[in-house]
């Protein structure tokens, strides 16, 4: 009997077109996501190279500053010999005056040197005629140096020129006699338009700012320039914290403390000077075109959406005859089988603890001895159990006991330091960790690591007798592939290995023998 064609009766249509919406609603979420998380990474890579930018400017900020600082230092130590050398005769103060005359000629950053002697008297400096012994002992640097024997540079805080009015940074060095006592001070004053014409030349952006701080946290330079940026006091600032803290270089998304606005702040410290140089690019700025492209790629996107969802509204309406109700079956298969495919990606992780789970071991174990046989490299598995856990649950409960198996999992997924490791959940309270290209040194260091670390939590446990949850490890490392080795027998090894550990007392790493005697 020849069959009959199957008629699509209006429950089939019903349930074809509630199939068909739900794939069209699944489209254009699919999409939106996607678009949406292609938008964000963009936003993370622009941030990124901001970061990079902001950093590479610090670094040749840095440099330039230390250079500047060297070659006025450079000057004072050398005028510094002479004065020792040569005296303070007025035939050697006035060779000194042409010669510091030169010095700022020289070096365009300098804004002028002099000479200051015990009594803070200027002696000399290198105004062309100028004769006026001007007292000093006010300044910061004079009273620095007079109280501190220290012969090395240092950089005061900012301030205004008397007769010009300019804006300064001092350097000065000590100047002592042949006794070793204190004689006086060198003073190179520096420029700090120097530095400020000099930031000028970097495109910063109409919010960014490139500051040179003094590791106090006194700015004494700043472009663009405020009222109050000239040593102005930023130890309290979340900048200075980070630099402070830190080992003086980084970079970090920070709110300025001056202006209010939000900039990435990327900051150096000077290789030989107690400074460190800032670059702030405004995040409003480096997300601008970001923010653009990001509304048009919306728009796009949201236009696309609605033809899609129109011309597949237009199709559902026009479904009703058998082809378009295979078609439909095709893709509700081929949407099932990447449901599948993410199902058994789910399916190799375990649910509580976030690590690999036992199938997933399974089968990298097979594939480590696999390579190791190739490669001729060794190969280790450590395994891992929660001492006493029964007694733990029984103590404080499930769900106190679930908690302490996520902490214990976290500590020993942080062993996993290469892409090739693998840190699974073998069963209940025990984990294992397969490491390869790993001699039996190596597993020890990371076995013991995630012992101690454990210990460093002090998970209360008054079922243990070390009063906190300790783990058990043992250990088998294969040197060289046989035949023979499996992984049963690979993973046996370190149960034996783990059996022993809490044999001798828990709280332990133990080796299993055959490993020993290779090794």
């Amino acid at each position: 009997m020849r069959p009959q064609p199957t008629v699509l009766t209006p429950a089939n249509n019903s349930s074809v077109t509630a199939a068909a919406i739900g794939f069209l609603i699944l489209v254009c979420i699919s999409l939106t996501g996607l678009i949406a998380w292609t938008i964000w990474e963009e936003r993370t890579d622009q941030l990124l190279e901001s970061e990079i930018t902001s950093d590479n400017m610090s670094r040749s900020l840095a440099r330039h500053a230390d250079d500047t600082f060297k070659a006025a230092d450079t000057s004072l130590l050398g005028l510094s010999e002479r004065v020792l050398v040569d005296g303070t005769s007025p035939a050697a103060l006035d060779r000194l005056h042409r010669l510091l005359m030169l010095r700022v000629k020289e070096l365009p950053q300098l804004q002028g040197i002099a000479i200051f002697d015990e009594n803070s008297v200027r002696i000399v400096n290198s105004l062309p005629g100028d004769t006026a012994h001007t007292i000093n002992s006010d300044r910061e640097y004079f009273i620095f140096h007079k109280t501190n024997s220290n012969p090395g540079p240092h950089i005061g805080a900012p301030f205004r020129v008397r007769s010009s009015g300019e804006w300064i940074i001092p350097l000065s060095r000590r100047l002592d006699d042949a006794d070793g006592q204190f004689a006086g001070v060198i003073l190179a004053t520096i420029k700090i338009s120097y530095f400020t014409d000099f930031y000028k030349t970097f495109n910063i952006g109409r919010d960014g700012a490139i500051a040179l701080i003094l590791s106090n946290g006194t700015q004494i330079a700043r472009q663009p320039l405020l009222p109050d940026s000239l040593g102005k006091d930023l130890s309290k600032g979340p900048l200075y914290a980070l630099y402070n803290h830190g080992n003086g270089d980084g970079s970090a998304m920070i709110k300025s403390m001056q202006d209010g606005i939000e900039r990435l702040n990327g900051y150096r410290r000077l290789a030989y000077y107690p400074l460190f140089v800032t670059t702030a690019l405004s995040k409003t700025e480096i997300l601008s075109s970001w923010h653009r492209l990001a509304i048009v790629r919306g728009l796009i996107t949201l236009g696309i959406v609605i033809v899609i969802a129109m011309l597949g509204m237009r199709l559902v309406r026009q479904i009703g005859m058998r082809i378009r109700a295979e078609e439909e079956a095709r893709n509700a298969r081929d949407a099932l089988q990447e449901l599948n495919a993410t199902l058994e990606k789910l399916a190799q992780q375990d649910g509580l603890t976030g690590l690999a789970n036992r199938r997933k071991f399974d089968q990298a174990i097979n594939h480590a001895l696999s390579r190791a046989k190739q490669s001729a490299t060794p190969l280790a598995v450590i395994l891992i159990d929660v001492d006493y856990f029964k007694k733990f649950n029984d103590l404080y409960g499930h769900v106190a006991g679930d908690e302490c198996l996520r902490q214990v999992a976290a500590i020993i997924k942080a062993s996993e330091k290469r892409s090739s490791d693998l840190a699974a959940r073998y069963g209940g309270e025990e984990f294992a960790v397969l490491l390869p290209d790993t001699n039996l040194d190596g597993a020890l260091v990371v076995a013991e690591s995630i012992r101690k670390a454990l210990h460093a939590l002090k998970i209360e446990h008054a079922g243990n007798a070390a009063g906190i949850v300790t783990v058990s490890a043992g250990i088998d490392v294969l040197t060289s592939i046989s035949e023979k080795d499996s992984a049963a027998s690979f993973v046996s090894a370190a149960d034996a290995a783990l059996y022993s550990a809490k044999a001798s007392g828990r709280d332990r790493v133990q080796v299993h023998r055959t490993t020993l005697a290779a090794d």
